[in-house]
């Protein structure tokens, strides 16, 4: 059926879903009209209540996300690629500082430079808020190494910039990192320049 196939291709454009998870995916939806029915509304939900922070670019459901909006949080300011790795962090319990989403990496084999990123937000950011450290806490990869690099530069002379210690694997995304991996990459992280 044209509606199956349309569901099943729907669903592999999922990360990590090939077409035979989708294909259970759809047939356990067909089965159990009330679970399609939560995914629909959950779906919907994800598309219309949610937006990005103005502030730090992270997911929100509203202007300004409950991270920035709460004063107890310190100044220092941890750069992430994207909003999942705010969740991630957040899960550790051991970072009680700011976040900054770039909203990806710089990759030119992909056309992405600097400018297609949250970068010039961030060091307006830095200088404005006096940020007195920032956290390059990006994915160990290719891409992630060359936007740290980049930022190093970038930050100099507008606030103290570490990185993290090392113990996430090279070639890894923060995501899949474990949160006790994460805290103590957090808690040991190195001073750059």
């Amino acid at each position: 059926m044209e509606i199956i196939e349309e569901a099943i291709e729907a669903f592999s454009q999922l990360p990590g879903i090939g077409p035979k998870s989708a294909k259970r995916i759809v047939y356990s939806i067909l089965s159990s009209p009330q679970k399609g029915k939560r995914i629909e509304g959950a779906i919907e939900r994800l598309s219309n209540d949610l937006t990005f922070c103005r502030i730090c670019g992270n997911v929100s459901d509203g202007e300004v996300c409950g991270i920035c909006s709460d004063p107890r949080r310190e100044s220092t300011i941890c750069v992430v690629g994207k909003p999942f790795d705010v969740m991630s962090f957040e899960k550790t319990g051991a970072y009680r500082g700011k976040y900054h989403v770039l909203g990806g990496l710089i990759d030119p084999l992909n056309g992405i430079g600097p400018k297609d990123l949250r970068i010039a937000e961030l060091k307006e950011r830095v200088e404005k808020e006096k940020a007195p450290e920032v956290i390059l806490a990006l994915d160990s990869t290719v891409e992630g190494q060359a936007t740290s690099s980049f930022l190093s530069s970038f930050l100099r002379g507008c606030a103290e910039i570490s990185r993290l210690a090392s113990g996430i694997p090279v070639g890894s995304e923060l995501e899949y990192t474990d949160e006790l991996t994460l805290s103590r990459a957090l808690t040991d992280r190195t001073r750059e320049g």
